[in-house]
């Protein structure tokens, strides 16, 4: 019985040492995996804090101006997807980044440049929008974090929204 015994703690030993090992491992491979070297164009040079710990501030800070800042599509039918470009420049004197371009819901779908933006170039900022089961006057948001003072720029987008009627004479109503 003693043996029998040995060899079931034995067994739970062996068990506890390899889940473990798995453990041990999967930790591994993750932190080996986070490590990798990122590709990126963003120079920490782009990224700057304009003002420093005296309060004094940077003067050469990207600025990002756009030609419109609302775009209205009008009378759509309902289910029809559109799309509008938002142009703007950047009029500072820095590197612009855009770091992150995030819709009002999820009907709203930005597109930005992902590489920086010299002082003096101009850049595209593309808007999808889905009208699928909406209706009337809608507006929606994208909110653009960038590297400028303030940090946070919003363009807006608005449609009238037209639901279709049917085709059906039965589904239509009748005149009494």
């Amino acid at each position: 019985m003693p043996e029998k015994r040995y060899k079931i703690l034995n067994l739970l030993s062996i068990k506890s040492k390899m889940k473990t090992i798995y453990i041990l491992a999967a930790t591994i491979l993750f932190f080996l995996s986070s490590c990798k070297e990122q590709n990126t164009d963003i120079s920490t040079n782009d990224v700057m804090n304009s003002k420093s710990a005296d309060g004094s501030s940077n003067s050469s800070l990207p600025d990002i101006k756009f030609e419109e800042e609302t775009h209205d599509f009008g009378r759509i039918t309902q289910g029809e997807k559109v799309t509008t470009s938002f142009k703007f420049k950047n009029t500072g004197g820095a590197n612009l980044i855009i770091s992150s371009a995030t819709g009002s819901c999820g009907c709203t779908i930005p597109d930005y440049p992902k590489k920086p933006i010299l002082p003096g170039e101009e850049a595209v900022v593309n808007v999808i929008f889905a009208s699928e089961g909406k209706s009337g006057i809608v507006e929606k948001s994208v909110t653009l974090v960038t590297n400028c003072e303030p940090s946070t720029k919003i363009i807006y987008i608005k449609a009238n929204i037209i639901v279709p009627t049917s085709a059906n004479p039965s589904e239509l109503p009748t005149a009494h």
